[in-house]
């Protein structure tokens, strides 16, 4: 049986503006599962990273999550205390950043950084933790960690900077692994290298991992389970080979049917038409509807709502039925 080890329900996210507070995130549901990697999916500006600094707490001071719950192991990271949540992050709830070159401190060694989690969630002394981050480094793949632990950042390649990041999250073995874009500005090649570090890490250690992307490739070879986002909102989720096969909103139809698989030299290159609505006027039925070519009268006055259209999957579209005709 699969177990979700945290559940994510109704988060909402709110933005203060000189001009009014903006709704960046709205009504996100998903679940994490112990053991699978479920992907947050959508184009830039659609909420993912967002849902994911609400998740961890690291939103800008601007933003505030309005309402919705994130269940981790039975406590609400939205209600707990900065004190409980800091006892969490680490053991229980770690996150991957994109950019490793501002996300790791440029003035500590890697050494001290990959030594810190040990020190203060496990009251180790500074040799049993530096011990630790050796290991460490030499389990992600880092070569001779033993000359290279008194090493700064930026004297690490990008790939082996993300290496050392993705070291630094899995440290305390946490439960749930976010990782927030984790191959921007990497080459394929050392893409691939991260993506395979992830899985094997997320197989031994038995986490549950969200990825955030927008990369339909990486999901389709790396994720058991997405949930596509548009405009702030969960539009639709499933099993990625069945989303990918038969989606069920036009959304993930229009993202799947813009990658050029089999596509002709001097041919046209299908994209969806239009741009994702401004924040700041959120159209009050369907958040799609000016770019859908299934739009009617409906879809203007009602939004539709996250409904289970197959057994493990739902769709937010009141003609998701039409949309694999």
């Amino acid at each position: 049986m699969s177990t979700a080890v945290m559940s994510v329900h109704d988060l909402t996210v709110d933005i203060e503006t000189p001009n009014g507070r903006l709704r960046a995130v709205d009504g996100v549901g998903f679940d994490a599962v112990q053991g699978e990697t479920l992907a947050l999916l959508g184009e830039s500006g659609c909420g993912k990273s967002m849902t994911a600094q609400a998740i961890v707490g690291l939103l800008d001071p601007v933003a505030s999550v309005s309402s919705g719950s994130v269940v981790l192991n039975g406590t609400d990271l939205v209600t707990a205390s900065r004190r409980k949540r800091r006892a969490m992050a680490g053991p229980e709830l770690a996150i991957v950043f994109q950019d490793a070159l501002t996300a790791l401190n440029p003035v500590y060694t890697v050494g001290t950084q990959l030594a810190e989690p040990f020190r203060i969630h496990r009251r180790m002394s500074s040799r049993a933790a530096r011990a630790e981050a050796v290991e460490l480094m030499r389990r992600v793949g880092i070569p001779h960690p033993e000359s290279r632990v008194d090493a700064y950042p930026h004297q690490f390649s990008g790939g082996m900077r993300q290496r050392l990041l993705i070291a630094m999250a899995v440290a305390l073995n946490p439960t749930v692994l976010l990782a927030d874009e984790p191959t921007t500005a990497l080459d394929v090649t050392v893409q691939a290298q991260i993506m395979a570090l992830l899985k094997e890490l997320r197989n031994e250690r038995e986490m549950a991992v969200v990825l955030i992307t927008h990369d339909l490739a990486l999901v389709a070879e790396e994720a058991d389970k997405v949930a596509v986002m548009y405009a702030g909102h969960v539009v639709e989720t499933g099993a990625v080979a069945e989303v990918f096969s038969d989606p069920q909103h036009p959304y993930t139809k229009g993202l799947l049917e813009s990658v050029p698989v089999h596509v002709a030299r001097g041919s046209d290159l299908a994209s969806i038409g239009g741009t994702p609505p401004d924040l700041a006027s959120i159209p009050s039925g369907c958040v799609y509807q000016a770019r859908c070519p299934l739009a009617r009268d409906r879809c203007v006055a009602e939004r539709p709502v996250l409904h289970q259209v197959a057994k493990g999957r739902a769709a937010a579209c009141h003609y998701s039925e039409e949309v694999s005709r």
